[in-house]
């Protein structure tokens, strides 16, 4: 059985790798099954073909039926599909509010289970914003939704898309597992008959009630602890929701190690179930106190049990359902059946039955860090575990002796898990903290023994309880957040590297085998020396004289990496997509830190537009950076946090030149004057620079448009802006791009950077088709996703989804 389960979950994880999905996965999924069982009944008759032959069909038939059964799910759950024709088009729908809705401050962000939909076919759920005056020039008042009201709104929608980039989040395959198979915004009313309105204050039906209860609790925390730093931890600690959480505040959990814990984790579920199983068993076995004997009639273990198993159940449909959750629920559930059924199994079985049962329903699981984190863990601790036995303690031993026993174990524990995840950590993070085995030692009981229980009763309880535990459980959070600061603003806090090839990983999975062996093992220390290559390895670079160039996919803005032997510059970072979230948070710093690049020699931004400059922050804050050149403005953000640090910033001016291991830099715009103009646009004093390796160039031209493009080839001579690769002035503007500054520059390939279906309709199509028809190769990010150029004798382009399509992609 564990073979057959440990085929299926890697025929499930083959299938995430598909460019397409295989046809008829319905039909080849019953002929597998159908096999499966003949060969199951012949080896039931044929017992001398068991022990050749058992292991090897239970692989293969675990591999076709993960493989088929992920593909069928894919196709049922991909069926429900937005016409093109109906994207971007005012449809009226009628539904109610799915899940817990996300407020901001431009509005609020909620799932629609669509009900009736007006002209068009609209899948039946779908992701919506509300936003005030966000998307829209007209003042558009947000709605109070909450959890299972029904409303008629009127929607914008399109297809999933998301940004592709290496080393990114994929966005599609998440709305995929979730099951939402549209995205998209709620219209002002356009029309007095169809107006945004509630029809019903609640829906009944299970999954309302679930997410109403999660509102009602999170709206009682919110009170409880209103203006509170950490009441998002609080929240997230009782029904799961995380996004109320800062990112400076998970950028310390995240480089203490302790952002495990920032949720309703398997740790905690097993302690509340462990203490309702405790107390449901102490109640059973006094009969209530009363005199009714009823363990008589049932057993107090089956009793403990079978609360555990209903707490464990209530507080996972608290937490919507996640990965660790489901691990844990799975695997308790499996123990409290076979208490019921009397069968005693071992903790592997437990384990992979949990595997199954998480892999069969959510085939996407796969997909996310949590998942193998979170087997990982206990596999590590089985690993590190089974087969060994401690001296039992007498009976008579002191408490302070069972207290030192109790805690000696944990600190192994916390051993065990902290050293045997150290290779999937870098994998997954290609990064690893070392102060996390002391913030553990500290967050663990803080969290999980004192946060936890006093904020679910808080949550719980009427008032004027409720407010008081909860303020304490807040005072609690506070002081260990301080403590986890210090911590990790530590320089020795996290190790980082790049990503490693899959032989270091392996080879650093055996070199941990070998260290977490058993006593008596010969050299355990020596699997240390499986991490060198892992812990050790430098960013990959260019030779002398190349380079490489990755323009990002960012959406609606710029954001361009190059790379030469020894130095690393960023053309501008991305732009903002809310207050808290923007490019260089969300896909520059990831990739960097992914390729192990923890510093930029330079970083050039064009102009102080917002789809330029909107991830200026972020990245000073999370990457060191030698200079800063841009047109910014004096009072600027990104210019008075480089000045208050007393780091190096200039204006960007034409003329300005440097080479970096044959490779040369030139600036050509703007001139010096136009700094003091206050009649120039931000656009007309972008930072353009030509970029020459060898007989190779780029030029980014950042926002520049026909009346910069007309200075620069006044000023320049023949031959000074030809470039083989443009960067599309403008994002392929109507008022960039003209025919002579084209000419000019020659280039055989040009790359727009553009998001899907923005709202500017860039490039435009005149534009575009101007490219097209001087012979210009054209590539678009939110096509192509990021687009990589490796210039040596020849510039050779990657194109992310191309190089690594999935079913999912533009579906």
């Amino acid at each position: 059985m564990r073979i057959l389960i440990l085929g299926f979950a890697a025929g499930a994880a083959w299938l995430q790798t598909q460019a397409s999905l295989p046809p008829h996965a319905g039909a080849l999924l019953s002929v597998i099954a159908g096999a499966a069982l003949l060969m199951a009944w012949l080896l039931c008759r044929h017992a001398r073909w068991r022990s050749g032959w058992r292991s090897a069909i239970a692989l293969s038939a675990g591999v076709g039926l993960g493989f088929y059964w992920a593909a069928w799910l894919a196709q049922s759950a991909m069926a429900p599909q937005l016409a093109l024709a109906d994207e971007g088009q005012d449809i009226v729908v009628t539904g109610t509010v799915a899940n817990l809705p996300y407020r901001f401050e431009q509005g609020v962000r909620f799932n629609f289970a669509v009900e009736k939909a007006l002209n068009a076919k609209v899948p039946p759920l779908i992701a919506l914003s509300w936003y005030a005056g966000f998307r829209d020039e007209v003042t558009n008042e947000v709605g109070d939704v909450q959890p299972g009201e029904r409303w008629r709104l009127t929607v914008r929608l399109q297809r999933p898309h998301g940004n592709a980039n290496p080393m990114g989040f994929d966005y599609e395959a998440w709305l995929l597992e979730q099951g939402v198979r549209a995205t998209g915004y709620v219209r002002p009313q356009p029309r007095a008959d169809t107006p945004n309105v509630r029809l019903a204050a609640f829906v009944p039906g299970f999954g309302n009630v679930v997410e109403a209860s999660r509102a009602a609790l999170r709206a009682r925390i919110a009170h409880s602890l209103d203006g509170k730093q950490y009441a998002g931890v609080i929240v997230a600690l009782v029904v799961g929701d995380q996004r109320a959480i800062p990112q400076s505040d998970w950028q310390v959990f995240n480089r203490t190690g302790v952002s495990h814990l920032i949720s309703i984790s398997g740790l905690h579920i097993t302690m509340i179930a462990g203490l309702l199983a405790l107390g449901a068993g102490a109640l059973w076995r006094r009969s209530f106190f009363t005199d009714r004997q009823l363990p008589l009639l049932l057993p107090t273990q089956k009793v403990a049990a079978l609360a555990g198993a209903l707490a464990a159940f209530l507080y996972v449909l608290l937490a919507g359902f996640g990965v660790p959750a489901q691990r844990t629920l799975y695997m308790l559930l499996v123990v409290a059946l076979a208490l019921w059924l009397g069968r005693i199994t071992s903790i592997v079985h437990i384990l992979c039955l949990a595997l199954g049962v998480v892999v069969l329903l959510d085939p996407w699981a796969l997909l996310w860090p949590g998942f193998w984190l979170s087997f990982g863990a206990v596999a590590t601790m089985l690993y590190a575990t089974a087969g060994r036995t401690a001296a039992p303690l007498p009976e008579n031993a002191s408490r302070w002796r069972r207290l030192r026993a109790a805690v000696a174990l944990g600190a192994h524990t916390q051993y065990v898990v902290t050293v045997g995840l150290v290779p999937l950590t870098m994998l997954l993070f290609s990064q690893v903290s070392l102060v996390s085995p002391v913030a553990n030692a500290l967050a663990i009981p803080v969290i999980s023994l004192v946060v936890t229980p006093l904020s679910l009763a808080g949550s719980l309880l009427p008032a004027p309880l409720c407010d008081g535990l909860l303020l304490l459980a807040h005072a609690i959070v506070q002081i260990l957040a301080q403590v986890l600061d210090w911590l990790g603003a530590r320089r020795f806090a996290v190790w980082t590297a790049p990503a490693p090839p899959m032989w270091s990983f392996c080879w650093a999975l055996f070199g941990t085998a070998w260290l977490l062996a058993p006593r008596g093992w010969p050299h355990r220390w020596a699997g240390m020396l499986g991490w060198l290559p892992l812990l050790t390895a430098l960013p990959s670079s260019p030779p002398p004289g190349q380079m490489w160039i990755t323009a990002f996919d960012v959406g609606q803005g710029m954001a361009v990496l190059v790379e030469t032997h020894g130095h690393r510059l960023l053309y501008d970072t991305g732009p903002a997509y809310s207050l808290d979230s923007d490019g260089a948070s969300r896909v520059i710093v990831p990739y960097l830190r992914a390729r192990g690049i923890a510093t930029l020699d330079g970083v050039i931004i064009s102009h102080s537009d917002l789809d330029h400059a909107g991830g200026a922050i972020s990245l000073l804050e999370n990457v060191q950076v030698g200079w800063l050149a841009s047109s910014l403005f004096d009072g600027h953000p990104a210019v008075e946090a480089r000045r208050q640090a007393g780091r190096p910033y200039l204006h960007c001016v034409a003329g300005q030149s440097w080479t970096w291991e044959g490779v040369h830099f030139a600036m050509l715009h703007p001139l010096p004057a136009s700094h003091t103009d206050i009649s120039l646009t931000p656009n007309a004093r972008s930072c353009t620079v030509k970029i020459t390796a060898g007989k190779h160039a780029i030029l980014l031209a950042g926002d520049i448009e026909a009346a910069q493009e007309a200075q620069l080839l006044a000023r320049s001579a023949d031959g000074d802006l030809a470039a083989d690769v443009l960067l599309a002035p403008h994002h392929g503007s109507g008022t960039s791009s003209t025919p002579a500054f084209l000419n000019a520059v020659h280039p055989a390939l040009a790359i727009f950077q553009v998001g899907h279906r923005n709202r500017y309709k860039h490039p435009k199509p005149q534009v575009y088709a101007r490219y097209g028809d001087m012979g210009i190769a054209r590539l678009r990010t939110d096509v192509t996703g990021a687009v990589v150029l490796e210039f040596g004798d020849d510039i050779d382009a990657t194109l992310y989804r191309a190089s690594r399509p999935r079913y999912w992609h533009g579906r």
